[in-house]
């Protein structure tokens, strides 16, 4: 037990933490009920969680992980920006801005709100959820023609939104009048007030029943715990230098090294390419969120995370570069460059940890944004939804199918009729990918494909696939996964295709259709069991002259 916990009864401390993440988990219902937009209450597109004073992630919620693991360094960085005695009771911060504490990109907005006891600050509640439109040179405010990140939205510092409690008008009326859905702005924000509130009022009850001393010996401990179950997974792990470098699909070549000690995990990204000149970016914040997804999985994937848990994890970035981007650089599309980190680190690690890890997944957010005037209304409307795809195959088993990127877990695909009654298209099909790839011992999951058809002319189509070139990859013999990418079906059945593309005009009849990738094999595909192989056929997750060419004759009975 941490020295500050000496004393206190321990059954006392858990039942603390537990509440913590009761309180968290409060927060994140109550917020996914007052949403306006349904990429949050619908998708989960969102984090809620709890840090202690001075910024240390004392309580993760539901929602997405890398999302929890921006609210502490967004806390941090308030705390930077804004005087210890301009934070009082009742205020509520706002950034969106990665160089700000934002941390993502500018439509995912962070609140957090100061927790006081006794007139003392005891912790932060903090929520982060992406938001439909916050201005700049597009619809959606996702753009990858961006040079800059003043062309991509309304930035909010770690400004107060709130002041003791009273919203302070000013501040809001500027948020709204810069996006063109204000409606929903408003309603999101507000539903996120309404959950850094309600976090606050239980943690107040908590000190309230078990007092200030008792709350604050209660978040420490957890955290010495958890630095501990961190450091006993380290010596269990293969000790030394492991090294990467993958070329992307826009070129360039991503590079990591990774050292395991006893005591450390060092992740070193120095040696790559300098900021992208588009919005293909991450802060260093960022990418020590991707590393923080793989040390978590590898570590302790089940328990709760907290400061404690990131302690022995050190990240070495170079400013200036794709991983460490500085001021003015672009960030819209931020998730693409993270989730390549993510995959990056994970393929380093692979081969030497005994099968702990599968295959490469289709590891792309897939983020596709569809808007333009509804049909029935007129309105403005703007479709933000990630999408699910292929995971990789195991020494243990098939990889799963229809599943959201490890990097973005935790989230749901909007349904077919929330989409056709919110927004101003039809969801003409969703199946399984059928496309080859993915073949092994234990094949890789099937991505998707999904229609959505065009109903009104003057709309647009923007998205940025990665995963298109440079294949999901395969394990210990496998096959390589299929490609994401997107296809415009127009209305005289022409077609066209892309994997990154901006604000293309499409018309009533035209059909976006989106293919996600399978994931890749895990092991020689002559080695998968002749029933498997059969069931497969059976169930047209692969054509019969495929399952031939790569797995030779078929078992009696497979043959349509």
């Amino acid at each position: 037990m941490s020295r500050s916990a000496e004393g206190f009864d321990p059954i006392t401390l858990e039942i603390i933490q537990s509440s913590l993440q009761a309180a968290s988990d409060e927060m994140f219902a109550a917020m996914r009920r007052t949403a306006m937009s349904a990429i949050i209450y619908e998708v989960l597109d969102m984090g809620t969680g709890i840090t202690d004073a001075h910024g240390q992630l004392a309580s993760s919620g539901a929602g997405i992980p890398a999302f929890i693991g921006v609210l502490d360094k967004a806390v941090r960085r308030i705390l930077e920006l804004n005087p210890r005695e301009g934070i009082r009771d009742g205020d509520i911060f706002a950034t969106n801005d990665p160089y700000y504490g934002g941390v993502t990109h500018l439509n995912d907005v962070v609140l957090a709100m100061p927790v006081f006891a006794g007139g003392e600050l005891v912790a932060w509640t903090a929520n982060i959820a992406h938001w439909n439109d916050v201005g700049g040179m597009v619809p959606g405010s996702i753009s990858t023609d961006a040079r800059e990140i003043f062309q991509e939205g309304l930035r909010l510092p770690g400004v107060k939104l709130v002041d003791r409690g009273r919203p302070i008008d000013s501040v809001m009326r500027i948020m709204e009048v810069n996006s063109r859905l204000p409606d929903f702005l408003r309603g999101d924000m507000w539903a996120g007030i309404a959950a850094v509130r309600i976090g606050a009022q239980r943690l107040q009850e908590l000190v309230a029943k078990y007092g200030r001393d008792t709350f604050l010996a209660a978040t420490e401990h957890f955290m010495d715990y958890g630095e501990q179950v961190s450091l006993k997974a380290l010596r269990e792990l293969p000790k030394g230098r492991f090294e990467l470098e993958e070329e992307q699909d826009s070129g360039s070549v991503y590079r990591v090294t990774v050292e395991i000690a006893d005591d450390a995990f060092t992740v070193d990204l120095r040696e790559n390419p300098d900021q992208d000149e588009g919005p293909n970016n991450a802060g260093r914040d960022g990418s020590l969120v991707a590393a923080q997804m793989v040390f978590k999985s590898l570590t302790d994937p089940y328990g709760v995370a907290n400061g404690g848990s990131f302690r022995p994890l050190r990240l070495l970035t170079r400013p200036g570069s794709v991983f460490d981007a500085q001021e003015p650089a672009a960030f819209a599309v931020y998730y693409e460059v993270e989730v390549r980190l993510y995959d990056l680190i994970w393929r380093c690690l692979a081969p030497s940890l005994g099968g702990l890890l599968p295959a490469g997944h289709f590891a792309s957010i897939c983020g596709t944004f569809i808007g333009g005037p509804h049909p029935d209304t007129g309105r403005h409307f703007t479709i933000v939804e990630p999408q699910v795809g292929g995971w990789g195959g195991s020494v243990r088993g098939d990889g799963n199918s229809a599943i959201f990127s490890g990097f973005h877990g935790e989230t749901y695909n909007c349904p077919a009729e929330v989409a056709e009654t919110r927004y101003g298209l039809y969801v003409n099909r969703m199946t399984l990918n059928d496309a080859p790839g993915g073949e092994g011992a234990h094949r890789g999951g099937k991505g998707i494909v999904i229609d959505y058809a065009v109903r009104q002319d003057g709309c647009f189509f923007t998205c940025s696939y990665t995963r298109n070139r440079h294949l999901p990859w395969a394990a210990d013999g496998g096959l390589e996964g299929s490609p994401n990418v997107a296809e415009v079906i127009r209305a005289d059945a022409s077609r066209e295709e892309y994997a990154v593309v901006t604000g293309l005009v499409v018309n009533e009849g035209d059909v976006i259709r989106i293919r996600t990738g399978n994931g890749g094999g895990y092991g020689d595909p002559a080695d998968r069991d002749p029933e498997a192989i059969a069931a497969d056929v059976e169930n047209e997750l692969i054509a019969e002259d495929r399952a031939r060419r790569v797995y030779g004759a078929l078992p009696a009975g497979a043959d349509g």
